[in-house]
């Protein structure tokens, strides 16, 4: 399974209207294909009355994918929206762009562009962020100590998350993984060999996508 990646922060929708058909555009974080589907059902049931529910979505698990163009001609509905989801590397997430007719036609071309369009809003409402994994560690030290192992700590790119006072001070903040080895090795210069930084867990983190 893939380590780190993209999701979408929120369940939103954005609309636009194109030829006066009226495209709205819906999007969730979601990590089953129930709720997806549990998705997919709840816009068909509150646009019941639309011409087309389009959607498509991508899991983690599995590698899962699927889409449907929902009656509008082969390729240029699902298939645009699955796109727009798998060009952007982003999992976890299920799309819906709700179309209702103007009475003009768009055209295959004019389709595609609308149904991109739909689920581009959609991503955008929704706010993507990038889930990291990092391990959950905990360094403990002497108050002499503690200026310049909680230094270190945030010198290579660790967040703290805790720090308890007891005896000694105890240190607990988490690490993308590829950085504990080094941190360990400036932490046992620094202090002699005495402090080493350890792992319990690993956990998902949240941080801004850069634009």
């Amino acid at each position: 399974m893939i380590k780190d990646y993209k999701t979408v922060q929120n369940e939103s929708n954005s609309e636009f209207t194109e030829k006066r058909s009226r495209f709205i555009g819906y999007c969730k974080p979601v990590t089953t294909e129930q709720e997806a589907v549990d998705f997919i059902n709840s816009k068909r049931s509150e646009h019941w009355n639309a011409t087309h529910n389009v959607y498509a979505y991508s899991l983690r698990e599995g590698n899962i994918k699927r889409y449907s163009d929902d009656g509008e001609p082969s390729g240029t509905a699902g298939m645009p929206v699955l796109d727009v989801i798998t060009k952007n590397e982003i999992y976890d997430v299920c799309i819906v762009v709700t179309r209702y007719f103007g009475g003009v036609l768009l055209g295959t071309g004019g389709l595609v562009r609308a149904y991109s369009q739909g689920a581009k809003v959609a991503l955008d409402a929704g706010n993507v962020v990038m889930m990291q994994s990092c391990l959950m560690c905990q360094a403990r030290c002497s108050y002499n100590q503690y200026g310049k192992v909680s230094s270190l700590i945030m010198e290579i790119g660790a967040t703290i998350d805790d720090t308890v006072y007891e005896a000694d001070v105890l240190i607990k903040f988490h690490i993308k993984p590829e950085y504990l080895d080094k941190l360990n090795k400036q932490l046992a210069d620094a202090t002699s060999g005495e402090i080493q930084a350890v792992s319990d867990s690993e956990k998902y983190f949240m941080s801004e996508v850069e634009k």
